[in-house]
C-alpha cells in the first residue's frame, strides 16, 4: 500500500494532500536550519550528563522522603549544566507549569513587594496566582502588588513605560517568553537579553523571571543566558520530551533556587526532601529526546503557519519568520472553524481519536476553552495539540507532535475538516 492510499483511509482527500505537499517543497530549506539548531542542543544535553557521570544508578528512583536521592540531585545538576545556571530543581512534586511559576514568584517575593510584567497581560492561569483575579492564596491576598506595561501596537516594548514602572518596591519582574492566548510575537532570546539588561541597569537589585514554556531548545540559547535570574518551565512541554509524567523544573541562582525549594518542601527542608519514585528514566530519557522532538514541533508549526497563510488566514508568527516557541497561533474568526480546527487534531491522535472536542469550562481560565489532544500524557503540550478560549478573534494555538510525521497528519486534517464545513477553499 502506498502511503498515498494510507493518507486516503485517514481521511485527507487528494486535493488536501497534494496542497500541503506543495506547501512543504518550500520548506525544505527551513527545516534544515532546524535540524542545526537540535544538532547543537542535542550535544550540549550529551555533554551536561555525561559531565555528571549519569548511570544507571540515578535511575533507581526513592520513597519517602527522599534522602540521598542520587537520580534526582544528578538530573538536577544537569539541567544547570545545560541552562548555565548555579542550580536547578526539577521535581515531580512540581504539578505543572503554573505550579513551577507560582513557586518561583511566592519564593521569592514577600509581603511589601511589587511584581511587574513590562510585557502586558500574562497567561490566563497566572492572573489567579497574581491576583488579577480573585482567587484565595494568590499573591495579592499576601500583600504583593502588581503592575504591568502593555507592549506597543507594533509588539515592542514600552521602555518609556517601564523605566516610569519601575521604583523601588519593584522586587522582581516577570517575563512570559511565548504568547499564550494573545496573537502577539513570541519573544526571541535575544529580545528579552535586551529588556533584562534594560531593567537591571534601572534597578540592579532586581531580580528576572522568564516563563519560558514553549520555548526551551528551539534556540541555541536560554534565557538563563542572557541575565534571567530564574527560568521556569514544565516538564509536559518541550524538555519532558513526551515522556516525562508529570513536573515541572526552575533553573537560577543559588539564592533564588534555595528559596524555591524551601517553597516547594517547607522551611530548613529544601534540597534534600521530596522522592523521584519510580520517574527518574522517563525524566532523563525525556530530557535526552527532548531537542529533536522539540525540531518536530517547530516543523509542524511552520508547516501549519505556511499552510494556513496561504489559505488566506491571519497567522503569528507567519511562515518566514524565526521561531522562538513551539506554537503556532492561526486567527480562524469563527467558533465554528475553531471545532472544525480541533475536530482535525484529534481525528489525527493515536488516542482518543474518536472523540468530539467541544468547549468547557477549565480551571484556571476565565473563558470557556476548546482542547484537541489525543495524548499518552494528559495536558501533553509536546504532544500534538489544540486549544483556544472561545473569544474574540477566535485563534487557536497549535503546538506540539512528537514526531513530524504525526504533526504533518494533525495539519492535513485540520484543512480537511476546514473545508469540509466550509471555512476553507483550496
Amino acid at each position: 500500500m502506498e502511503y498515498t492510499d494510507l493518507y486516503n483511509e485517514l481521511g485527507v482527500s487528494p486535493a488536501v494532500l497534494g496542497y500541503s505537499n506543495a506547501v512543504l517543497e518550500e520548506l525544505a530549506p527551513r527545516f534544515a536550519e532546524l535540524d542545526e539548531v537540535a544538532e547543537y542542543n542535542q550535544l550540549k544535553v550529551i555533554r551536561a550528563m555525561q559531565k555528571n557521570k549519569v548511570s544507571a544508578a540515578c535511575f533507581a528512583g526513592t520513597t519517602g522522603y527522599g534522602h540521598d536521592d542520587i537520580g534526582r540531585d544528578t538530573l538536577e545538576q544537569v539541567y544547570a549544566d545545560v541552562f548555565h545556571t548555579e542550580a536547578a530543581v526539577v521535581r515531580p512534586q512540581i504539578t505543572c507549569g503554573t505550579h513551577a511559576l507560582a513557586t518561583a514568584l511566592s519564593a521569592n517575593l514577600l509581603p511589601g513587594d511589587e511584581l511587574l510584567s513590562p510585557v502586558g497581560k500574562p497567561y490566563d492561569t497566572l492572573e489567579e496566582v497574581i491576583g488579577i483575579r480573585e482567587s484565595l492564596c494568590s499573591l495579592q491576598e499576601y500583600g504583593v502588588t502588581y503592575r504591568q506595561v502593555n507592549l506597543l501596537e507594533d509588539g515592542s516594548f514600552d521602555y518609556d513605560g517601564i523605566r516610569e514602572a519601575i521604583h523601588d518596591k519593584t522586587k522582581l519582574i516577570t517575563i512570559q517568553r511565548s504568547k499564550g492566548y494573545q496573537m502577539r510575537p513570541t519573544f526571541s532570546v535575544a529580545r528579552i537579553g535586551e529588556l533584562i539588561a534594560f531593567c537591571k541597569n534601572l534597578k540592579p537589585d532586581v531580580l528576572v523571571m522568564v516563563d519560558n514554556c514553549y520555548g526551551e531548545f528551539t534556540e541555541r540559547l536560554e534565557p538563563s543566558d542572557v541575565g534571567a535570574d530564574m527560568t521556569v518551565g514544565s516538564l509536559i512541554k518541550n524538555p519532558g520530551g513526551g515522556l516525562a509524567p508529570i513536573g515541572g523544573y526552575i533553573a537560577g541562582t543559588q539564592h533564588c533556587i534555595d528559596r524555591c525549594l524551601y517553597r516547594l518542601s517547607a522551611p530548613g527542608l529544601g534540597q534534600d526532601i521530596g522522592a523521584s519514585l519510580t520517574v527518574n528514566t522517563a525524566l532523563y530519557q525525556g530530557f535526552f529526546l527532548s531537542p529533536t522532538v522539540v525540531a518536530s514541533a517547530l516543523k509542524g508549526a511552520i508547516f501549519a503557519a505556511r499552510a494556513y497563510e496561504k489559505a488566506g488566514f491571519h497567522v503569528v508568527p507567519d511562515g518566514t519568520e524565526s521561531r522562538h516557541d513551539i506554537i503556532q497561533s492561526i486567527e480562524l474568526g469563527s467558533e465554528g472553524a475553531m471545532r472544525a480546527f480541533c475536530e482535525g487534531i484529534q481525528a489525527a491522535a493515536p488516542v482518543d481519536s474518536f472523540v468530539t472536542p467541544v468547549p468547557t469550562d477549565t480551571p484556571g481560565y476565565g473563558d470557556p476553552v476548546i482542547m484537541a489532544a489525543g495524548d499518552f500524557i494528559q495536558g501533553s503540550s509536546i504532544e500534538l495539540s489544540a486549544d483556544g478560549p472561545m473569544r474574540e478573534p477566535y485563534a487557536i494555538y497549535f503546538q506540539g507532535g512528537l514526531t513530524f510525521p504525526h504533526a504533518k497528519l494533525g495539519i492535513m486534517l485540520s484543512l480537511q475538516k476546514m473545508v469540509e464545513k466550509g471555512y476553507l477553499t483550496l
